[in-house]
Order: structure tokens, then C-alpha cells, then sequence
């Protein structure tokens, strides 16, 4: 359910009000960068994802059926935690099961375990066993495969690709200065990586790896709009940029 303004715990001095920006922020509840629907101070500059804004106390997960992963503001005990998920370090807000010790970024607790836009569609799996197309390895974190099961992309691997080239946007407390959009372009891409992927591995024409690419590139789209957040819009300006150049 989506309110127009909230009041939330970490942040009491003033409510949240919904807010839509094709510009990323990072999410003060889990630290973790974001793009399209989110709640927003505009007075401290303070943003939450819609997951972090608006979480389950008590959640389970297909992937750890005997799991019970409760919402924490802040990892427990004085060890460093990672998600089981993309295996990224959880600083903030946090799903962890008491009994397993397993534990997950909001929005990685909430990605859908399907992706559908009507032709395309990817699920996600928890293991795969063919490779990556970014990393080329395989069974390293969970991973959006597509139903031809040509296209398989980890989590992990969209986090890396998007953090690493979006940190030097941040400044000051970790937010986006608009001047800096032009920087997105910055962002490696995807296209190079798949071309020569399939290029290597097809005997196929041209035309149908050139295709490949394309669809490669479509499901790309949908996979970082669920890692940042918001998996119901596609941040067309933003993510195509991805494959642009």
C-alpha cells in the first residue's frame, strides 16, 4: 500500500512524503543506492526506499523455507554481516534470521521472484549453473535468469557494476549533486561484455547475436530496477544509459 506522507522511526523530527526522481539516491535506512519510488525529506534531504520506508516486521522466504527473518535497524552483534543475496556488507537496515544467522538487504528480501513485461520474462534463482554474463562465473550469488535460459545475470553483479561506477557521484553524506548527471555516462556497459559473449560462443549471424544483445540488454533493464528498488518501473533515461555507448 502507498501513502502520500508517513512518519517513520529513523527520522521523527519531520514526515516523509512519496517522492518519484529518475536521479539515484542513497537510501538512509539500509545505505544501499536507489532510483524511482521512494519517501523523502525534502527539508534534511533524507530518502527511504519504498522496502526501508515501509517494511515488514516478520517476513519468510521461498529460498529458506525454514527461515523467519525479522527487520532490524541495524545488524546485530559487533561482526560484520552480508547479505545472502547479492554478498554485499549490510550497514543499515536489515532482515536477519535469528536461527540460521542468514540475512538480507531489504530490497534484495523484496525482489520479485519474477520479471515479466508481457514478452519478456526472467526468474530468480537462488544457484545457477551456467556462467554470468558479467563475471562469466557461475553460483555466485542469486541470479535473474531468463526463460530461454540464454540470459543469466547475478545480483551480485548488477550491485558491483552500479556501485563502483556510481560512488563517485556522491558527495558530501552520500547524495547526488544534479551537476553530476552527466557523469552517468561513466557507467560501463553491458553491451561490449555480451557481444563478445556471444560473438565467442555463437556461430550464429550477425543479426541474431546482435538480437541476443538487444533482449540481453531489455532484461538487464528490468533487473536493475528491482535490485534499486523499485522493480515496478522501468528508469528508461537512467538504465539505458547502461547500454548506450
Amino acid at each position: 500500500m502507498r501513502y502520500n506522507e508517513i512518519t517513520h522511526f529513523s527520522h521523527p523530527q519531520h514526515r516523509l512524503k512519496f517522492n518519484h526522481t529518475e536521479v539515484p539516491f542513497k537510501c538512509d535506512g539500509c545505505n544501499e543506492i536507489g532510483i524511482g519510488s521512494s519517501y523523502r525529506c525534502n527539508i534534511c534531504d533524507y530518502d527511504l526506499h519504498l522496502h526501508c520506508a515501509i517494511p515488514s516486521q516478520n517476513i519468510s522466504h521461498p529460498f529458506y523455507p525454514k527461515c523467519n527473518f525479522q527487520f532490524l535497524p541495524r545488524p546485530p552483534g559487533k561482526i560484520e554481516r552480508y547479505c545472502n543475496a547479492c554478498e554485499k556488507e549490510v550497514t543499515g537496515f536489515i532482515y536477519h534470521c535469528k536461527t540460521c544467522g542468514f540475512d538480507l538487504h531489504p530490497c534484495c528480501a523484496k525482489l520479485p521472484m519474477m520479471l515479466d513485461d508481457g514478452e519478456t520474462k526472467l526468474f530468480l534463482y537462488r544457484k545457477v549453473t551456467t556462467e554470468c554474463h558479467r563475471c562469466g562465473r557461475r553460483g555466485r550469488s542469486w541470479t535473474y535468469r531468463s526463460t530461454c535460459k540464454k540470459y543469466n545475470l547475478h545480483v551480485a553483479c548488477v550491485k558491483e557494476m552500479l556501485v563502483d561506477s556510481w560512488k563517485e557521484l556522491y558527495l558530501g553524506k552520500g547524495k547526488l549533486m544534479s551537476k553530476d548527471l552527466e557523469m552517468i555516462n561513466r557507467v560501463p556497459t553491458l553491451k561490449g561484455v555480451l557481444q563478445s559473449h556471444h560473438a565467442y560462443h555463437s556461430k550464429s549471424k550477425k543479426g541474431k547475436v546482435q538480437k541476443c544483445c538487444e533482449m540481453a540488454g531489455l532484461a538487464l533493464q528490468f533487473i536493475v530496477s528491482a535490485v534499486l528498488g523499485d522493480p515496478t518501473t522501468l528508469i528508461a533515461g537512467v538504465v539505458g544509459s547502461l547500454m548506450s555507448k
